[in-house]
């Protein structure tokens, strides 16, 4: 009985070793085959590199290595429609690996533009309008990146909306009470426009709406932040953020001034008034935004350039 229950011990202990030896030999493979596809990627070997990234995330998908390669194999696929964009299957290939990445990511904002990329190229504007949708409403992802897709789809709105107003028919020349020449906006001629672009400065104006909302306090105070003494990663950081938000105001500040033409067109002179001066102030908070990412990224080549002075000297004094 005593040698039955040792020899049930040993197997049971063999099997553990055999289990994380595997584990650990899956892990080392999948390295091995993001190295290589890596290499038959840039040597543009598709089809090899494919095969190599497909193995890699198959062994062990849930590990760093098996969610790295399986977003390369969406990249390989993406890049082999960008060679052959007649062959529309290679796109929808392509998406649904990146899906698959995001499934395992889905903070993966690469992968998630990526997508939004191809539907474009395909011309599948509804997929692409959905796609953005529930992005902009997917609690599990991080604030920035929900409002990075409302600023999206605000976009989308903020150019239907000028494409009806920013026509010979709509913007007439005119002087205002000084003489300074200056442009009349006027509905459109027909109705259903007319309809079609209040509808799209209400909606874009919303969408911005909400993506401001997700404003984090860093951001509102981004003009204060002591950029010498962030680390690089801390640079990037913020930078990364600061960009979605650039991009935020940006877009509420046009769609501002949209809802100011519409005001004009329909004879709301006191509400035109008021939206051409909230207007003008976010412009001036896009500005100053745009004014600290410019300044990070001064901040960012003088470290680079003093990285490379100091490697040039290095070099040097080891001749």
């Amino acid at each position: 009985m005593r040698s039955s229950r040792l020899g049930v011990l040993f197997l049971l202990a063999i099997g553990v070793i055999a289990s994380t030896n595997c584990s650990y030999y899956n892990r080392v493979m999948s390295r091995k085959d993001l190295v290589d596809g890596s290499v038959a990627y840039r040597e543009r070997k598709f089809a090899e590199a494919e095969a190599l990234f497909r193995k890699a995330a198959a062994r062990d998908p849930q590990s760093t290595e098996g969610k790295t390669a399986q977003v390369f194999l969406a990249r390989t696929l993406h890049s082999q429609y960008i060679g052959n964009r007649q062959n529309p299957a290679l796109a929808e290939n392509a998406i649904a690996e990146y899906k698959k990445a995001l499934a395992l990511n889905p903070n993966d904002q690469s992968s998630y533009k990526a997508i939004a990329s191809l539907f474009e190229n395909l011309q599948k504007t509804d997929d692409w309008q959905k796609w953005v949708t529930e992005r902009s409403a997917n609690s599990a992802i991080e604030p920035q990146f929900r409002a990075e897709a409302l600023t999206a789809l605000a976009a989308k709105q903020n150019t239907c909306a000028n494409e009806i107003s920013d026509t010979d028919a709509t913007k007439k020349k005119a002087k205002d009470k000084d003489g300074k020449d200056i442009f009349q906006f006027v509905k459109p001629a027909d109705a259903a426009e007319f309809d079609k672009f209040k509808g799209c400065v209400s909606t874009g104006e919303e969408l911005i709406g909400k993506a401001m909302a997700l404003e984090p306090d860093s951001v509102k105070n981004a003009k204060s932040l002591n950029l010498k003494s962030l680390t690089d990663e801390q640079l990037k950081s913020n930078n990364d953020v600061i960009k979605i938000f650039e991009s935020a105001r940006s877009y509420r500040a046009s769609l501002t001034i949209q809802a100011m033409r519409l005001a004009e067109m329909e004879g709301r002179t006191a509400d035109r008034d008021r939206l051409k001066a909230e207007g003008d102030a976010f412009r001036s908070q896009y500005s100053e935004l745009s004014e600290v990412v410019r300044n990070i990224q001064t901040e960012v080549d003088t470290r680079r350039a003093a990285s490379d002075a100091a490697a040039s000297t290095n070099a040097n004094a080891k001749k």
